[in-house]
Parts: structure tokens; C-alpha cells; sequence
């Protein structure tokens, strides 16, 4: 007695090959995908809080320490700039450096955690549908929140320094907002360059650090001499930390000029970030 075996039972077992090949960039339609942002919001927003529970920011010590540590670096560049230097005024030029410092800071925790968001967040792209930049978005979420306290350290080294308390000091919100675009808009760029490029997050502490030195932080702007104010002049960020000092260093508003030149920088980077992280997001998952 013969068996036959019906056809399409056996087409059952046939092997398929599966073939995954990189998107073509392009931008997808960018009003639904802001819509979805917004409404996947809470998304970023636990992420960011399970990550600073991970960094033990809602323990004293963990909090201790995210004071300490940037405490502890300005006074190692006190004590090796002022040695150099020789400020007629120790303490205000202290307030000046750890003003700048716990403000760069912040800067380079937000663009630290986010280089990685999208490599590290492999296994939740691949698992599930959401916009891929609220990876990025949610690691600067993290490193906002971790530079709230250092600021309350700073009022103390004001109140001692006998640092200016007026109206101007209301600029601060301003600045600390076209800073935080700012960040962003880079933080989205070095999340989808580190998909292509895995050493992107090895290279970046050295471009940081340079980037401090160029920066008005451990030095007065108006120190700088004239064959170098074209240093100030590219940096992105010299503006904003000139009118950082000047606000809460000597009281007084920053010029228009400056923080338009600052804000025109962050919404560019904001913009150009956005739309190179969006165009690249559909590749992201067969590169990782």
C-alpha cells in the first residue's frame, strides 16, 4: 500500500530565505512622526527615570556624589589656573570656573550617555515599535535632572563670593534652555553617527575635552587676546558661557547680539540633528 504526500503539505517545508537589507534614508512624514513623539512621551521619561535610579541618583550618597565630583574637578582647576594666572579676585574667578564647569558638565553627561542610547537600546528596537529618538531625548532627560542639584551647591560658593543678586539673574532660565536645545540637537547626531561609527564614543571624550579648553570656563572671555578671539568666535557654545559668567559672575544681562548667536546655534543644531537622526532611524536595525 503506497502513501502519497499532498503537495502543498510538503511546500510546508520548504526553506525561505530571508534577505534583510538596509532602508534607503529618507524622512518619513515628520508631522505623524512628532505626533507619535509627543504621544510616546512617557516613554522617555520612565526610560530616563529607571536610568537614574540605575546611576543611584534618588540615594543620598549617589546624589552626594553628583555634587562632589564636579566640586572636586573645579577645585583641581582652581588651584592649577589661579597657580598660573594669579587672579587679583581668588574667589570670584572660583565662582566664575565652577559656574562654567557644573553648566559644561551637564553639557557633556547629556551627549556621554546619548552617543551610546541607540546601540545599547538594540534589543528594544528590534522588540518594539516606537520613534527612536526618544532614546537620545530620555538620555538628555537623565543628564538635566542629574545638573538640577549641582546648581544648589553653587548658591553657598555665590553667597560667599558675595556674587551680585539682582533681576538679570533671570537670564539664567533663558540660557539654560538654549543650551538644552543645543545638546540635543548634537545629542541626536552623535546617537545615529555611533550606529555607523562604534568608535565614535571613544573619540568623544577628547573632542569634550578640547572642547572645554575652548570654551570661556577656565578663563574670562575678555581675557582672550585678539589673535584668538576667532576661537570664541566658531565655538558654538562661547557665547552662551560668556553670558553665563556675566549673569551670575557680575550681574549683568548679557548682549543681545550674544544670545541671539547662541540661540541661532542651537535651533540649527536642534534642526539639523532632528532630521539626520529621523532620516536614519529605518536603518537602524540591521546595523545594529
Amino acid at each position: 500500500m503506497s502513501t502519497t504526500v499532498d503537495a502543498p503539505r510538503e511546500q510546508e517545508f520548504n526553506p525561505r530565505r530571508h534577505v534583510y537589507e538596509p532602508h534607503r534614508v529618507g524622512l518619513p512624514p515628520l508631522v505623524p512622526y512628532i505626533q507619535e513623539l509627543w504621544r510616546r512621551r512617557e516613554f522617555a521619561v520612565e526610560l530616563s527615570r529607571t536610568n537614574l535610579r540605575a546611576q543611584h541618583f534618588d540615594t543620598a550618597f549617589g546624589q552626594l556624589w553628583l555634587i562632589l565630583n564636579p566640586l572636586l574637578l573645579g577645585l583641581v582647576y582652581f588651584l592649577l589656573v589661579d597657580i598660573l594666572h594669579h587672579h587679583r579676585n581668588a574667589p570670584q574667578f572660583f565662582a566664575h570656573l565652577l559656574s562654567g564647569l557644573f553648566l559644561f558638565y551637564f553639557m557633556q553627561q547629556s551627549l556621554t550617555q546619548s552617543v551610546k542610547s541607540v546601540v545599547s537600546g538594540g534589543k528594544l528596537i528590534l522588540n518594539s515599535a516606537f520613534p527612536r529618538a526618544l532614546l537620545p531625548l530620555a538620555a538628555v532627560r537623565t543628564a538635566f535632572f542629574r545638573f538640577l542639584p549641582t546648581m544648589l551647591i553653587y548658591i553657598p560658593v555665590a553667597i560667599a563670593t558675595h556674587r551680585p543678586v539682582t533681576w538679570q539673574l533671570l537670564w539664567t532660565v533663558p540660557i539654560v534652555l538654549i543650551l538644552l536645545v543645543l545638546a540635543t540637537g548634537l545629542s541626536l547626531i552623535l546617537a545615529a553617527g555611533q550606529v555607523y561609527f562604534r568608535d565614535l564614543d571613544n573619540f568623544l571624550p577628547y573632542v569634550l575635552r578640547i572642547w572645554m579648553y575652548m570654551t570661556p570656563i577656565l578663563y574670562y572671555a575678555r581675557e582672550v587676546p585678539e589673535k584668538y578671539q576667532w576661537v570664541l568666535d566658531v565655538n558654538p557654545i562661547a557665547k552662551l558661557f560668556t553670558a553665563w559668567s556675566d549673569v551670575l559672575i557680575e550681574g549683568i544681562a548679557p548682549t543681545y547680539r550674544g544670545m541671539a548667536l547662541a540661540a541661532g546655534w542651537g535651533v540649527v543644531l536642534f534642526i539639523v540633528g532632528f532630521l539626520f537622526f529621523v532620516s536614519r532611524e529605518r536603518d537602524f536595525a540591521v546595523r545594529i
